[in-house]
C-alpha cells in the first residue's frame, strides 16, 4: 500500500456502525495486515488492509470509495486491532442493530437513523449519552491517528 492523501474525517453514524460490528462479531482478523468485515445484512463481505503502524487503510466499502471518508469497516478493524478500546458495555448497546435496513429507510439521513438507534437502546436499558461520548471519544482518536488512503479498490458488490 502506498498513499500519502488523509482520509476524510467520517460522520459520527460511521463510528457507531463500526462499534456495532465489532459487538456482532461481524469483523475477522486474517492476519496482521488484512481483515473482512461482514455487512449487517449479511449481504457483502469488506476487504480491508492496514499497514504495520495503523496509519495507511484500504477498505472497498461504499464510503470509503466515493466519499473519501474512512467508512465503518476500515473504523471496525481499527478499532479490533487495538487502535482504541471501547467499553464492552457501548459495543453491547450497539449489538443486533440492522444498519443497511436503517439507513435505506432513513435514506442515508444519519441523523434519523440515530435517533432511531437510540431510541432502540433506550427501550433495552442502555445509556445514548454513554455512546454518544464514546464515538465522540473514537472521533478525537481517529482525528489523532490522521490516517491515510490506501490503494483505492472498486466497492463489494
Amino acid at each position: 500500500m502506498a498513499g500519502s492523501e488523509k482520509w476524510k474525517m467520517p460522520p459520527a453514524a460511521k463510528v457507531y456502525e463500526a462499534l456495532g460490528a465489532l459487538g456482532d462479531g461481524r469483523v475477522t482478523l486474517i492476519d496482521e495486515t488484512r481483515a473482512s468485515v461482514t455487512s449487517s445484512d449479511g449481504a457483502k463481505t469488506y476487504s480491508v488492509e492496514v499497514s504495520a503502524d495503523g496509519r495507511e487503510i484500504s477498505s472497498n466499502d461504499n464510503a470509503s470509495y466515493w466519499q473519501g471518508y474512512l467508512g465503518y469497516p476500515g473504523i471496525a478493524v481499527l478499532l479490533a486491532r487495538g487502535f482504541h478500546h471501547s467499553p464492552p458495555e457501548i459495543i453491547k448497546a450497539l449489538t443486533g442493530v440492522p444498519w443497511k435496513e436503517l439507513n435505506r429507510r432513513f435514506r442515508n439521513d444519519y441523523a434519523k437513523t440515530i435517533a432511531e438507534v437510540e431510541a432502540r437502546m433506550t427501550a433495552q436499558g442502555h445509556d445514548p449519552a454513554a455512546v454518544r461520548a464514546e464515538v465522540k471519544s473514537v472521533m478525537g482518536a481517529l482525528a489523532r491517528l490522521a490516517p491515510i488512503r490506501g490503494a483505492r479498490r472498486a466497492p463489494a458488490r
